[in-house]
């Protein structure tokens, strides 16, 4: 079973070497009870730990089982000591923050038992030793006797072949140590036991062999069988086959949690000392995306505010308001200092000012857009396509008179043009040009977007094309001028106003305030251009100064009612409508289809050389008839202010009829100089693949930027492909006049991120040391899981597994403190800044800094988890 031949053991001390043992040479039988005597520094201990595989010899030959150990690796020698040894230490050696249950099954966890037989083998064997009663006990709960016996119960949980016992009974009173030798003697009928001892009288005793040494010597053997004479030993085929021990990391787990929670306070302070830098870096973390997304919400909200315009006819704004802000004055610089010079601006203004209006083909635009090849409907929040279509909107009530609501005709009602109020810049987009005149405006097509812009306060959302909501302010407040708009106010107070203050009276308005449900009852009809006009004979005459013509209509035209009324939310930084009524596309498409489909439409259309309104063929180049023009009413230029007499002079001959036309109580007639598609301009008949102006908005700035690049590709194809009328221009207003501050706020987040991550370095570095404390202090414990067979690989698991949980508690705690910090940073930030929840982490965000934090200390107890599997058993165990 075991056999040693010619053992020598030799150690270093310094430059002198010490035998410790000298060719001991035993035979072992399977069951007997050896004592191995001698005074100290004999040997004796040596030649049990050479036994127990915790050291290795200098020379000879252990044979177990009849198999050579002369080629035995670290993992041939931790099997054997797991299922073949079983040790029994003067000093008991039981891990202290283990309970005895836990102690004895140690050795089955490295096995691979299940737990429930682990448990099972483990009481079972307590309770031969009479512990059955203590197995939830701390060792420290114990008396020495006890602790001896949980010891054998360790010793003999994985029914090893050879119990080694180091004197066993050299700590224990007379009588418990008689109770231990009455354990030993009856273990070893059925194993070898093997005993070292200064106590003859307890040799004599019990032992039925005994060995005495002397200098490293065997000086006597009682053994009635030697050595093998033969010098050769009989290998057991089946030696060595025994499973390879394992401890599982769960088990490390528990092991390190035990340990220390055994050391709560200073567990809780290196994982607050680990979490500060988590602490910095995830409240770092919480402003970045905190401000991230209110930048997000600013440039969406912005975005849908100053879309990219693409006009069918425009001038190049970008220009003009380079020039305008000097970027391109000719900033010579080749001069001396001491005198004030000149820069060229003004030239590159008036060339802005004068430059050439380009048409786009928005035609070919849209459809590029439209198709899968642009990729721009994936970077918009919304695309909108406006139309060259007047939308009249009457109030549904005529019982009073006539209220036209859209166009709005307030400027008209107080004797103003849009050519009277600001030069005449044909080109300047609409939505900038009519923003303030128009109190109904069509919303964008994107519900997500419009349900995060504005909080619905009264009413629902529309559901139906002829559905509109009415949009209020932050402070549920609407202009007057709207209501006047709307005809919610009286509209003939308007000229008297307007007469009281260019008098110098002082004029008021009352504030008067309305129920959601007053709101809500509003109705409205919408006319079309079509209706204005009646068939006579071969041609069509205009009605719409007939008024009991167009209460008529308005009587019979399609309802349009509010149906919610809606504010914008808290979180909204910038929305692009506010005190006004919005209305769906839907709308904008029911309205052209429904002109479309009208009959004089169809008319003109199906006839496009015949003016529908004559009957007559088009006639071109020709001028209105004299007799025609001497009819005309007169128009007092006197009553007109100098500038505006100024701004006359400056029209040209077809601009200035325009104007006479527009200003003299006179109808909207045809005249003999019309064209077809001036026709289809008045009856509002347009094609819906040929939109007027195209507004995208969107998603971001990054989006917005890789739209702007996707159109300059388009350009550049065009270009090369010869068809430079297609070519578009756009006009980007908030590429103009801002900039996103993301790129700002990301390498503010960085640099601060960088220094912070220094600390968490330094944490990492104590949490390192603080390990390789806890290496110095478990190194007896190392002894312990040496001695019952753990593998290096399974020392250095247990530290790793103790900086991991060091790592996850500093992570978990430096988590918890920003979130409970966020809360007063938040209150902070809304009381300075105005702005809501700013410090918001992410949970991912959350999960990763636990990952980094256990990562970190993981890489910093690498080296201490090292040096633990680095020590050597032998030495460990000594260690108090």
């Amino acid at each position: 079973m075991l056999v040693l031949k010619n053992i020598v053991k030799d150690y270093s001390s310094g430059d002198t070497k010490v035998r410790a043992l000298n060719g001991v040479s035993f035979e072992f039988r399977e069951s007997e009870f050896v004592a191995v005597l001698g005074p100290s520094g004999c040997g004796k201990t040596t030649l049990l730990n050479i036994i127990g595989g915790l050291d290795r010899y200098t020379s000879g030959d252990l044979f177990i089982n009849g198999k050579s150990t002369k080629d035995f690796k670290d993992s041939d020698w931790d099997t054997y000591r797991n299922h073949s040894i079983g040790f029994v230490f003067q000093s008991y050696n039981l891990i202290p923050h283990q309970t005895v249950l836990a102690n004895v099954e140690l050795a089955l966890t490295l096995s691979g038992v299940t737990r429930a037989e682990r448990r099972t083998r483990a009481k079972k064997v307590l309770e031969q030793v009479g512990l059955g009663d203590q197995i939830y006990k701390k060792p420290n709960q114990l008396s020495g006797g006890q602790m001896q016996r949980v010891a054998i119960a360790r010793a003999l949980i994985n029914d090893p072949d050879i119990l080694l016992a180091d004197e066993p009974t050299g700590a224990l009173d007379t009588e418990t140590s008689i109770q231990v030798m009455d354990i030993l003697k009856e273990i070893s009928k059925e194993k070898l036991v093997i005993m070292v001892t200064h106590n003859p009288d307890l040799a004599n005793r019990y032992a039925t062999r005994i060995i005495r040494l002397l200098d490293g010597k065997v000086i006597s053997d009682s053994n009635t069988k030697g050595p093998s004479d033969k010098g050769e030993v009989v290998e057991n085929a089946d030696a060595g086959k025994k499973q390879k021990t394992y401890m599982s990391f769960i088990t490390a787990l528990s092991l390190s949690l035990n340990n220390l929670m055994t050391k709560k306070t200073r567990t809780i302070l290196t994982a607050f000392a680990g979490s500060i830098g988590i602490i910095g870096i995830a409240l770092i973390l919480a402003l970045s995306n905190g401000f991230q997304s209110y930048i997000d919400r600013v440039e969406e909200n912005t975005l849908s505010s100053y879309p990219v315009i693409i006009e069918k006819e425009t001038v190049d704004m970008s220009s003009m308001f380079t020039a305008l802000s000097g970027v391109a004055g000719n900033k010579r610089g080749d001069h001396d200092m001491d005198k004030i010079y000149s820069s060229d601006m003004m030239v590159g203004l008036l060339n802005a000012m004068a430059a050439e209006v380009t048409s786009n083909n928005l035609t070919a635009f849209k459809e590029f857009i439209e198709s899968d090849e642009s990729g721009i409907m994936d970077l918009a929040a919304d695309i909108k396509y406006s139309y060259k279509i007047d939308m009249n909107i009457y109030r549904a009530d005529t019982s009073n008179g006539l209220v036209k609501v859209n166009p709005s005709p307030v400027m008209e009602i107080l004797g103003m043009s849009m050519g009277m109020v600001m030069p005449n810049y044909e080109n300047m987009p609409m939505s900038q040009a009519y923003s303030n005149t128009n109190v109904w405006s069509e919303l964008l097509d994107n519900e997500r977007l419009l349900r995060k812009q504005y909080d619905l306060i009264a009413g629902e959302w529309p559901k139906a094309y002829n559905e509109v909501v009415m949009i209020v302010d932050e402070n549920n407040e609407i202009s007057d001028y709207t209501l006047y708009s709307l005809g919610i106010k009286d509209q003939s107070e308007l000229p008297q106003m307007m007469k009281d203050i260019m008098g110098g009276k002082e004029v008021s308005s009352e504030e008067i305030s309305f129920t959601y449900n007053e709101i809500l009852d509003l109705k409205f009809k919408m006319v079309l251009n079509t209706d204005f006009f009646v068939k006579e004979g071969d041609g069509w005459v205009d009605k719409s100064q007939d008024e009991k013509y167009m209460k008529s209509v308005i009587d019979n035209a399609e309802e349009i009612r509010i149906t919610g009324i809606i504010r914008p939310s808290d979180d909204s930084v910038a929305t692009p409508l506010s005190g006004i009524i919005g209305y769906t596309p839907d709308l904008t498409r029911h309205l052209i289809d429904a002109v479309n489909e009208s009959e004089i439409a169809r008319q003109q259309l199906a006839e496009p050389d015949i003016d529908v309104f004559t009957g007559l063929p088009f006639t071109r180049g020709e001028t209105v008839a004299e007799e025609d023009a001497q009819s005309a009413p007169e128009f007092d230029m006197s009553s007109l202010t100098p500038e505006q007499q100024q701004y006359l002079s400056t029209l040209s001959e077809e601009e200035l009829a325009e104007f006479m036309r527009n200003n003299t109580g006179s109808s909207v007639q045809p005249v003999q100089s019309s064209t077809y598609e001036g026709n289809l301009s008045i009856l509002g008949v347009v094609d819906l693949d040929e939109p007027n102006i195209i507004n995208i908005y969107p998603l971001n700035f990054e989006a917005k930027e890789q739209i702007i690049d996707i159109i300059n590709d388009y350009n550049t194809r065009q270009t090369d492909d010869g068809r430079d009328e297609n070519v578009i221009q756009y006009t980007d207003y908030v590429g103009l006049i801002m900039s996103s501050v993301s790129t700002v706020i990301n390498t503010i987040s960085y640099v601060l991120m960088a220094f912070v991550a220094i600390s968490l370095v330094v944490s990492s570095i104590m949490i390192g040391i603080i390990t390789y404390i806890s290496v110095l202090e478990r190194t007896k414990e190392i002894g312990i899981l040496r001695s019952i067979g753990a593998s290096k690989r399974d020392i250095s698991r247990v530290f790793n597994a103790e900086t991991l949980i060091i790592g996850f508690a500093a992570g978990i705690l430096g988590i918890g403190l920003t979130l409970l910090l966020t809360i007063p940073i938040n209150i902070i930030i809304d009381n300075l800044a105005g702005i809501t929840n700013v410090s918001k982490l992410p949970a991912a965000g959350a999960v990763i800094l636990v990952i980094i934090s256990m990562a970190l200390t993981f890489i910093a107890g690498l080296i201490p988890s090292r040096i633990a599997a680095n020590k050597n058993p032998v030495e460990a165990l000594r260690t108090e």
